[in-house]
């Protein structure tokens, strides 16, 4: 049953919606704070850029957030207020390093209609109070006393009711509000009122200003000595103060939402606007008297969400929208005429509108592809997880047969040489002084014929293995000392050896085992085997690592195993691997303390054996409690590999590739690698189709010109492994992809993508017609095979049983597959449902149907075969505003809900009345914070069929904040297990401010608050493995379960991402 359910993030928030710049970490050091919709980001700013000090989780989605100091502060506090009407004042801690709770509180209020504008949290300049926007008609004003501290919040009526923005005035001698608002009338005005502290009230303000540009939205409060505001409109922009200065400009059209100051005394302003441009506002003015206004353009950024200027020219632009930047303002333009310098990127996966889950290597484990973005910063990721290899250097060489790395001397610590060798040559490279590989000799290697193998051995020797000889090399001298001769008529076909023993096959199934006693070579033994041998390994897993009493063979023909004892290649083990594959590569080695022996066969398979897994798709091998683990590489196919290890490249790999020879190094720890394909426009539904190699995508163009907006819309192909476009399909005027699939017919063989459109016009208030429209994938192009008019928007396509199931305005329909006389194929409906106020998701299991409505949270429908009819079988009757549903298994399924809130219902079957069979129960709850757009099945790890995490079915989540995270069902001992270890970590691991853990993560919009059940919180949970180890013990102490348990069991869920 999959009613308990563990949540954790896969990837954090990445979209910026607020940034603010101060002295905050201490009096000397610029920070730059970012907040990301459930997290803070700490920045220190330094001479070699950002670096990142602390980021932390916040129980809550940050609604504003502002610097201020307090009267004899030396450094900034931190003022954070939550949608749920919570605030904390925060302070660094500088000899902890971490943030000390000043003040908390809820600031909600019983009665009051929520704005429709956000809230508005705002500090005055002199410090003497907070004031807050949050209900229609109050203002909130928390003051401070005079040593900093904040009393008792009261609240001001406020007679504008369309309140757009409130801004605190600079040197007034009484705290002075600016209100931007709209009357009943849509025109919109400014308004200034004093704030009487002694008396709670407002008292009429020096000025107001009426009649402002209808599109004006923004306040900008100017510092002393200057005073008064800014008024940021569409058209213009103007300037007004207290003396009746009054100063407008016009400007191109635009929507300007993001400010930020450049000079302390407010001379100069960023501003960014809605297509991502950025212009400098300069006020002119004569000692301390606004003379004039000017605008000048800069370039082109992201669309910012939030615009911080740090120093010498450097500025931070967040970006909800695409990835946030760091940018350089330069005094010259460059050919294009900007003056932007893009100096960093921040990635940001946010919005993510939709996704699909595509396992390339079919190894279980998915890469998500999302549909990211919006409007011209719109672009597809690929998200995968893995170990990352960083390409320090590479080099063009064609035809690279084998890899090995030399050191000068058996105890150097660095390597000297990389041999490669190919198909009739060797040939040796070497770090020179200045650190680069040049090209060098060895004179006692032969360097005319392929090399099968290289190893230094003791006493300062080197060994060469090729098919007709064993050559030993000193390392002083580089002369050869001496050599083996393949008997006549036989040649090495593999070789291997470690520092004091060789083990060679020629053909016939011969073995051959040398020892290296006093600089000399000795055959030691030698035994024929009934098979020729395809691999061999002697590394040495003993008490002694320089000689191995175990030597490993690969067989053909029998496709075998095989471990002999050494010095007299006994057979001691046999192990028939069964299949037709043979074994390409065997290694012994020892991880934490357990021998093990690998074998990799040549279609990619790996097999591990207990003593006592490289395939063209690299993975990263490691143990991790005693079990082994395999991690993907972001690399294309790998021929060669060595370990590299010199003091310029410390810890690195050298590897063989197509024609190319690299070296880099690899990364600690898995995480996600996220590559980017931009689209310069926004995509909205993804759908991947393996048959035809193919993903296809519906998107959008916002084409803007000086009289008017218009959307183009397309469906577009694209080759799955290169992301190259292929195809393009433009959709009619008015015309939107609402949903796209791929599915087979019955009776059909051929695979075709299905999209369903609405034609949104602007005079309807909803669509009255929509198509069905079938392509096939044919030459990399899309064929239109049927299309098929609907009477509405087609918000959701499910392939059903061999036939399509449309979700159609207020109706399911499902249609049948045709076939007409002349060859042609048709849609035709075959039964429909009434009865949605607008079906937009559905999900379907045999033939169970799972409709996730706008209004009316989850029914389920089930199809009648006999009849052929579909009938209602169970609903849920809470009133939940759905944004995404998905089947867990055939009974439990999971609904998103517009309040960023997570729930399960269970279907009765077995209930004892029509009534409670009727109903679908609702089993858990939980708070998420997150707007989801869209649920997957799959999982973004590979799948090991040893681990009890591999059992676990996990659906992936996509989140407008760019969040990609899992959703886990628990057996229910183990959910059991971390429900006590969560509640043992709330008491141990303290909210930042404060905040409740249990309140945050409690289920609650408009309709209702519930305390979460059912659902863990992964993010708390694994939050456990951060924690001092003075804090484990505690916990441990706790839990009475040992330390090394608790971190096993929480490493394995880490696994689960």
């Amino acid at each position: 049953m999959s009613v308990w359910n563990y949540v954790v993030t896969a990837h954090k928030p990445t979209s910026v919606s607020h940034s603010c710049v101060g002295n905050f970490t201490s009096p000397n050091q610029l920070n730059l704070i970012i907040a990301k919709c459930t997290r803070i980001e700490i920045h220190l700013l330094t001479p070699q850029g950002l670096q990142p000090m602390l980021d932390v989780p916040i129980y809550g989605r940050i609604a504003t957030i502002e610097l201020f100091r307090p009267h004899n502060e030396t450094q900034d506090f931190l003022f954070i207020a939550t949608e749920r009407y919570k605030f904390c004042v925060l302070q660094w801690d500088a000899e902890k390093s971490e943030l000390l709770t000043r003040a908390m509180g809820d600031v909600s209020d019983r009665i009051g209609r929520p704005t429709d504008n956000g809230q508005i949290g705002i500090i005055d300049p002199d410090c003497r109070l907070i004031g807050l926007h949050l209900y229609d008609g109050l203002f909130k004003v928390i003051p401070f006393d005079n040593k900093g501290q904040l009393k008792e919040a009261f609240n001001i009526r406020l007679e504008e009711l369309q309140v757009l923005d409130i801004k605190f005035l600079h040197g007034c001698v009484k705290p002075t509000i600016v209100v931007l608002y709209q009357d009943n009338k849509d025109a919109r005005h400014a308004k200034t009122y004093e704030v009487a502290l002694k008396d709670k009230d407002f008292v009429e303000g020096p000025w107001s200003q009426n009649n402002l540009d209808n599109g004006a939205g923004l306040l900008i409060p100017v510092p002393a000595p200057l005073g008064g505001v800014i008024i940021i409109g569409e058209e213009t922009i103007v300037y007004c103060n207290a003396n009746a200065t009054f100063k407008a400009i016009p400007i191109k059209q635009s929507i300007i939402r993001a400010y930020g100051r450049v000079d302390p005394d407010g001379s100069r302003y960023l501003l960014g606007d809605n297509t991502g441009t950025l212009h400098l506002l300069v006020l002119t003015h004569e000692r301390e008297r606004v003379t004039g206004l000017k605008v000048e353009y800069l370039g082109e950024t992201s669309i910012a969400s939030s615009i911080s200027y740090l120093d010498n020219g450097v500025v931070y632009v967040g970006s909800r929208f695409g990835d946030s930047q760091l940018v350089k303002l330069n005094l010259q333009a460059d050919a294009s005429g900007s003056f932007v310098e893009v100096l960093e990127r921040y990635v940001n996966l946010g919005p993510i509108v939709d996704f699909c889950v595509v396992d390339l290597d079919r190894q279980g484990q998915g890469q998500v592809v999302t549909c990211s973005g919006a409007f011209k910063d719109g672009s597809l990721r690929v998200v995968r997880n893995g170990i990352g290899i960083n390409e320090q250097a590479s080099v063009e060489l064609q035809g690279i047969k084998g890899l090995w790395s030399l050191k000068s001397s058996f105890n150097d610590p660095y390597d000297m040489y990389l041999v490669v060798s190919f198909i009739s040559e060797t040939r040796f490279l070497a770090m020179n002084m200045e650190d680069e590989l040049e090209e060098t000799e060895i004179e006692g290697f032969d360097a005319q014929t392929q090399t099968l193998f290289c190893q230094n051995a003791i006493n300062d020797l080197l060994i060469q293995v090729t098919a007709n000889s064993v050559r030993l090399v000193s390392c002083t001298s580089r002369e050869l000392v001496d050599q083996w001769t393949a008997p006549a008529g036989f040649s090495v076909n593999v070789a291997s050896a470690n520092a004091s023993q060789v083990l060679l096959a020629t053909g016939g199934g011969h073995l051959v085992y040398l020892e290296i006693r006093d600089a000399k070579l000795v055959e030691v033994k030698h035994a024929q085997l009934e098979h020729e041998i395809s691999c061999l390994d002697l590394n040495p897993i003993g008490e002694n690592p320089q000689y191995s009493s175990l030597a490993a063979v690969g067989m053909w023909t029998d496709i075998s195993v095989r471990i002999f004892s050494l010095p007299d290649l006994e057979l001691i083990r046999k192990e028939n691997l069964g299949g037709e594959i043979v074994p390409r590569s065997v290694l012994l080695c020892t991880l934490e303390g357990v021998s093990y022996l690998l074998c990799a066969l040549g279609d990619g398979n790996l097999f591990s054996f207990l003593l006592n897994a490289s395939t063209d798709r690299p993975t990263v091998i490691y143990s991790s409690n005693k079990k082994l683990l395999y991690s993907n590489v972001n690399l294309k196919e790998v021929n060669h590999m060595c370990p590299f290890n010199t003091a310029a490249f410390p810890d690195s790999l050298a590897i063989a590739k197509e024609g190319e020879l690299s070296i880099g190094t690899i990364d600690d720890i898995q995480k996600l690698h996220i590559r980017t394909i931009p689209l310069n426009e926004q995509a909205r539904r993804i759908c991947h189709q393996e048959q035809s190699r193919t993903l296809a995508f519906c998107s959008f163009k916002y084409n803007q010109t000086s009289m008017e907006e218009s959307e183009t819309h397309y469906i577009r192909l694209l080759d799955h492994q290169t992301f190259e476009f292929l195809s393009t399909y433009p959709l009619d005027q008015y015309e939107c992809g609402c949903s796209i699939i791929s599915c087979s017919f019955a009776d059909d063989n051929s695979v075709y993508y299905c999209v369903g459109t609405a034609y949104v016009i602007p005079e309807e208030s909803e669509p009255t017609k929509g198509r069905i429209l079938v392509f096939a994938v044919e030459d990399g192009r899309l064929q239109l095979i049927v299309e098929k008019e609907t009477k509405g928007a087609v918000y959701s396509l499910n392939a059903f049983n061999g036939k399509l199931l449309a979700a159609i305005n207020q109706k399911i329909q499902l249609y049948k597959w045709m076939l007409r006389d002349d060859g042609s194929h048709e849609l035709q409906s075959e039964c429909g449902h009434h009865g949605h106020i607008l079906a937009l998701y559905t999900q379907t299991r045999g033939d169970f149907i799972v409709v996730g409505d706008m209004m009316k949270s989850i029914s389920l429908l089930v199809y009648k075969h006999e009849e052929s009819a579909i009938e209602e079988r169970a609903r849920d009757y809470n009133a939940n505003w759905m944004t995404a549903v998905e089947m867990l298994d055939d009974e439990a399924y999971i609904g998103a809900e517009n309040g960023y809130n997570l729930f399960t219902v269970r279907k009765n079957s077995d209930a004892a009345t029509d009534d409670e069979r009727a109903r679908l129960e609702v089993v858990g709850e939980y708070h998420l914070g997150e707007f989801v757009n869209r649920f997957r099945h799959g999982s973004l790890v590979m799948r090991l069929p040893d681990s009890e995490i591999g059992q676990i079915p996990t659906v992936i989540f996509g989140t407008i904040n760019g969040v990609i995270g899992i959703i886990a069902s628990l057996p229910h001992d183990q959910y059991v297990f971390l429900e006590k270890l969560q509640s043992t970590l709330v008491k141990f691991i303290k909210g930042v401010g404060n905040l409740s853990h249990e309140q945050w993560r409690s289920f609650h919009n408009d309709k209702k608050t519930a305390e979460a059940r059912n659902f863990l919180d992964g993010d708390l949970i694994e939050a456990f493995l951060d924690l001092s180890r003075s804090k484990m013990e505690e916990v441990s102490k706790a839990m009475g379960v040992p330390v090394e348990e608790l971190s096993k069991r929480v490493e394995e869920l880490t696994r689960l991402h």
